[in-house]
């Protein structure tokens, strides 16, 4: 399915120690607890789309009827079939999500956790549209996007750490971008490459833009503060909010 499938493929079993992992122990994350809030959850089919490694699909599999279990990336789909062994009512998709037609309203909540990342925002724009197609009437559509905005609060605090250690201001800036991995970003665009991984970082005001454009309403944002540990210099910044994710939720029109 391309270079991009290809680059997911290859870090699949490394994919938790490389990435910014939201279900961590320590992380207080909102979209499981919308999760929990769904009504009649038994009777309905879900899809989590763009699953990655699976680290969902058993507690899908247990509240929902029927899970769809879709990934582009063939070793990343693997492993969640691996996961998911002795589950049943698990059925995988090596699909892009530009192209979910075979899913087309047949889902009543639709995941997308941190698969949301096309680099090309023509491509992001068709993934949101397709989502939208597969949900019936009024469905529910909750997700995980990488935030930009975290990154730049990240950076501040990086930079005040410089200054207070006494580093003139460039020299604080170099090393707020240095510890910052600001080398991997293209801050104008939202753009992160990594390892041959393309990814598109959100700004706030972006989330609900794409999403009403897409045909979804009653679009709701809440921050996903990630784990200190996954950070650098995390004992530097006590008692301070660590950087954060996207979670949304919104309902097909």
């Amino acid at each position: 399915m391309g270079e991009q499938s290809s680059a997911w493929s290859r870090v699949a079993h490394e994919y938790e120690a490389e990435f910014v992992d939201p279900f961590r122990p320590d992380v207080e994350n909102p979209l499981l607890a919308e999760l929990t809030r769904i009504e009649d959850a038994a009777a309905l089919t879900v899809g989590d789309l763009g699953c990655g490694a699976g680290p969902l699909l058993p507690s899908l599999a247990a509240r929902f009827h029927t899970v769809h279990a879709v990934d582009f990336a063939e070793g990343m789909l693997q492993r969640a079939k691996e996961r998911c062994r002795e589950l049943r009512n698990v059925e995988f998709h090596l699909r892009s999500l530009t192209d979910l037609e075979p899913l087309a309203n047949r889902l009543d909540v639709a995941l997308a956790v941190n698969s949301l990342v096309l680099p090309d925002v023509r491509e992001l724009d068709e993934a949101l549209l397709q989502i939208r197609r597969c949900l019936r009437p009024s469905g529910r559509f909750l997700g995980i996007v990488p935030a930009m905005d975290g990154v730049h609060y990240y950076t501040l605090l990086l930079l005040d750490r410089a200054l207070q250690q006494g580093k003139p201001l460039e020299a604080a800036r170099k090393n707020a971008a240095h510890f910052g991995d600001h080398k991997y970003f293209d801050f104008a665009f939202g753009q992160f490459h990594y390892k041959g991984i393309e990814q598109h970082f959100w700004q706030p005001f972006e989330i609900p833009w794409r999403l009403e454009r897409a045909g979804f309403r009653d679009v709701r944002l809440s921050k996903i503060h990630l784990s200190w540990e996954q950070f650098a210099f995390a004992a530097d910044f006590p008692n301070t909010p660590a950087p954060w994710d996207w979670c949304f939720s919104c309902r097909a029109e």
